[in-house]
């Protein structure tokens, strides 16, 4: 689950450390007075005006505005709430922005250079163990960094059974070429945020820039952060800042049925049971010539309220020219989700797109039957070849 910016801080400054102060708001009227109360609390003149969507380079597909006054602050939020705000990370038609982050100038004169560092938390799993990835080059062009210059990112790994050193966060300031006070803050600040991404299930907490101010404070002035699903059962609080808007509808609608589904760009749907059957039955449609339109997994109760439910999501697609499904009758009974499909095919009436089916396993004879016998037109087969087959003589 992705969290907003202003979400993120908020969970950042809960453990310790010092975050660009914000107030997020969803009209521009309220953006005026979020800047009067930012101004009255923070002493702040200037106000920067960020667009709240789950997607990076915001700077660049113009999301992020600096405002010197009340009136530049107006037209700066005008334009940027409802925009379609397209990035490198968005898809063409850009993502809708409903929210606005009205925060406090961080880029102020003082007796030292302010400077952008780069700060990330995550799980390398080849290691098994959590990594810091950071970098004197923050900014907007890490990933032409991480690209070009990959000597200028530092790794940090921290083993499971000690946890995060001190010498590892004095290491990491070191490394950042941080000295005196800045030094000691950036210290405090890796723990801080290290302690945030355990404590909330965190899978990743970019922080980009993290800076150093002119008077030597180290400062969140951005924050992404992904909150791993499996833990959303014990992060009650976090799970409730989940904002739908961000997400695709169609995949939200499944969630509320209770299934794993995820929106792909090809012709062929799926319908699945099993991760890994899953995966297997989307190479298969590739070497069919076909492209899979969905990753689809109804679980292992794959009834006729389910499977209609499933359909519908699927023709949901403009795009599926066929539906393949695939069931491996372990748990469930191969002729129970047989029934299913035929209950389900007569309960949505005129379905145009040809169907597939695959049933193996349990009473996979008897299933085979039931779909012959059902007077629909779905084709019923039972080696994946077959399937595959099929695929293609219904894509030609």
């Amino acid at each position: 689950m992705n969290l907003h910016e202003h979400q993120a801080k908020d969970i950042l400054k809960k453990y310790g450390a010092k975050i660009q102060e914000g107030i997020a708001v969803e009209s521009v009227d309220a953006a005026i007075q979020a800047a009067k109360d930012l101004t009255a609390s923070t002493g702040t003149q200037w106000h920067i005006v960020k667009a709240q969507v789950h997607a990076g380079g915001r700077g660049k597909g113009g999301g992020v505005k600096l405002a010197k006054n009340l009136d530049e602050l107006k037209e700066r939020a005008s334009a940027i709430l409802g925009m379609h705000l397209i990035t490198p990370q968005t898809s063409k038609e850009g993502k809708l922005v409903n929210r606005i982050l009205i925060a406090q100038d961080m880029y102020y004169p003082g007796p030292t250079e302010t400077k952008e560092f780069y700060v990330s938390i995550l799980l390398d799993r080849t290691k098994k163990q959590n990594v810091i990835i950071y970098s004197t080059e923050g900014g907007m062009d890490i990933e032409e960094v991480a690209e070009h210059h990959p000597e200028k990112l530092y790794k940090t790994w921290i083993d499971p059974q000690l946890g995060l050193m001190d010498f590892q966060c004095r290491q990491i300031a070191f490394n950042l070429g941080l000295e005196g006070d800045a030094f000691k803050d950036m210290v405090k600040f890796i723990r801080s945020i290290y302690n945030a991404y355990m404590s909330s299930d965190a899978s990743l907490l970019e922080i980009n820039p993290c800076l150093k101010t002119s008077d030597n404070q180290i400062v969140a002035v951005d924050g992404k952060m992904s909150i791993d699903e499996n833990a959303e059962y014990r992060q009650k609080e976090i799970a409730e800042l989940r904002d739908l808007r961000e997400e695709d509808p169609t995949e939200v609608e499944a969630g509320s049925y209770g299934l794993n589904y995820v929106k792909l760009d090809g012709n062929v749907g799926c319908m699945v049971n099993g991760a890994g059957l899953a995966m297997a039955t989307m190479d298969i449609i590739k070497l069919s010539g076909g492209e899979p339109a969905n990753f689809l997994d109804v679980g292992g109760t794959a009834n006729a309220e389910r499977v209609e439910k499933a359909f519908r999501i699927i023709l949901k697609d403009p795009n599926v020219k066929a539906i393949l499904i695939n069931i491996f009758g372990g748990i469930v009974r191969c002729d129970r989700v047989a029934q299913g499909i035929v209950d389900a095919y007569n309960a949505m009436g005129n379905i145009q797109v040809p169907i597939i089916v695959r049933l193996q396993g349990t009473n996979a004879v008897e299933a085979k039957k039931i779909i012959d016998e059902s007077g629909l037109k779905v084709k019923s087969v039972i080696q994946l070849k077959d399937a595959a087959e099929a695929v293609k003589e219904v894509l030609m």
